[in-house]
């Protein structure tokens, strides 16, 4: 018993974790997209249960971490991207055209490497376009509900500096806290957990705003990440069977308004690395742990729901942002990195955060269309006077951007002209 307690331990954790650290961002991404009270609680809970379920299974077969969870950065893409013509009905085509893409590039190996050469500036950029203006939030909320939202950033502030796993939680409790003193009871509000069935329709330009980047972000921010944390523990599940597992629970959760179920990325750490046990062969205990205890707390989604309808809608978009924050540094170092695509890593990001949709379809596709083109229009550039000589390698092979060292005088490159010699005194 000695040996399984620290992985059920550190399955709780992440299950506590993952769950208050980010579901009020899941809940304000399926209200933003026209969800009602019933349908976003009801969404939360689908996630829920199929991110459990699939852990579970998992877990049991292949005996290894893998730790499985909602798309964070996806919630976040459906606040950017607001309620579609269609209205929710329309948001849930979009989900099931997500789940059949994950499917899909799990089992046709082409799609999955076609995914997989986006270029990572791009994606990033895109993500952090996305997440920008949700992580603006808690100043709006300082300056119009300070009395609230100052304490919830005073207590996300100091756990980011002693307990940082505990950051968000803890500003969640403080904001709740404030909810309860400052507004009304809950008398009269649904807190039962129930599953709400919404007949999914299918609108052209909520498929290609909505869906197809849904689809990018989750493989970009939470597969690709996820199994490369799993490996730096070292494990390497087949990634084509957790592409099918969680996009058939992204296909079963659709209809009840779950929006992606995913390998987590984030929380996969605290499963897969040493907290949860000094033997890795017990490990994929913490995984299992994990995901039932998510999915019991999406049983309380309906009374997680009720509270946020309780509290102003920008104290909720304040906690959401502050648990954003740290993706949204990642994105921004990862899609400025290579100098070589920083042009187009910034069009991509500037397009997507400006929030503006071209014939119905959202910001995010025309950001990667946009930062697609730049990148294409410079990839044959040679050095201008304005690159950066650092970045240009003196023995004429292609620097860390990527360019070759220029000519000299007479035609040669620097690898073939002798380096100069100093003069002998005397």
């Amino acid at each position: 018993m000695r040996g399984v307690a620290r992985p059920l331990l550190a399955g709780v954790v992440t299950a506590l974790v993952g769950f208050g650290g980010a579901f009020t961002v899941v809940l304000t991404g399926l209200r933003a997209a026209g969800a009602s009270e019933g349908q976003a609680a009801s969404g939360l809970l689908a996630v829920c249960l199929g991110s459990g379920i699939v852990a579970v299974v998992l877990g049991l077969r292949t005996r290894k971490p893998i730790s499985i969870a909602w798309s964070t950065p996806g919630a976040a893409l459906l606040i950017s991207a607001g309620t579609p013509a269609g209205g929710f009905a329309a948001a849930e085509g979009a989900f099931l055209l997500c789940g059949a893409l994950i499917v899909v590039a799990g089992l046709v190996r082409p799609l999955g490497r076609l995914i997989a050469a986006i270029p990572a500036p791009l994606a990033s950029a895109m993500l952090a376009g996305v997440l920008l203006d949700l992580c603006l939030a808690p100043v709006r909320a300082l300056h119009d509900v300070p009395l609230v939202a100052a304490p919830v950033i005073v207590v996300w502030a100091l756990l980011t500096r002693f307990a940082r796993p505990w950051a968000v939680p803890g500003a969640l409790v403080v904001a709740v806290a404030g909810i309860a003193l400052t507004g009304a009871g809950l008398s009269g509000m649904a807190v039962a957990p129930r599953l709400e069935w919404t007949a999914p329709t299918f609108d052209a330009a909520t498929l290609v705003s909505i869906g197809l980047p849904l689809f990018l972000v989750t493989m970009a921010s939470q597969n690709v990440p996820g199994m490369a944390v799993l490996a730096q523990f070292g494990f390497r599940p087949k990634l084509r069977g957790i592409l099918v597992s969680t996009g058939l629970a992204t296909l079963a959760g659709a209809p009840f308004g779950g929006h992606a179920v995913n390998l987590a990325a984030i929380s996969a750490a605290l499963a897969a690395g040493p907290d949860a046990g000094p033997d890795p062969d017990r490990r994929w205990i913490a995984s299992i742990t994990a995901g039932i205890g998510l999915a019991v707390l999406g049983l309380g989604a309906g009374l997680a729901t009720a509270l946020l309808l309780l509290s102003p809608p920008v104290l909720v978009e304040a906690v959401a942002g502050l648990a954003l924050l740290g993706a949204l540094a990642a994105a921004v170092s990862s899609a400025v990195a290579e100098p070589s695509g920083r042009e187009a890593a910034v069009v991509t990001f500037v397009v997507t955060a400006a929030g503006v949709g071209f014939a119905g379809i959202g910001s995010a596709f025309w950001g990667l269309l946009a930062g697609g083109a730049i990148l294409l229009l410079h990839r044959r550039r040679g050095p201008t006077p304005h690159d950066d000589p650092a970045e240009v390698s003196v023995d004429g092979g292609a620097g860390p951007g990527g360019r070759r060292s220029p000519r000299g005088r007479h035609g040669r490159t620097s690898r073939n002209w002798p380096a100069a010699r100093p003069r002998r005194r005397g």
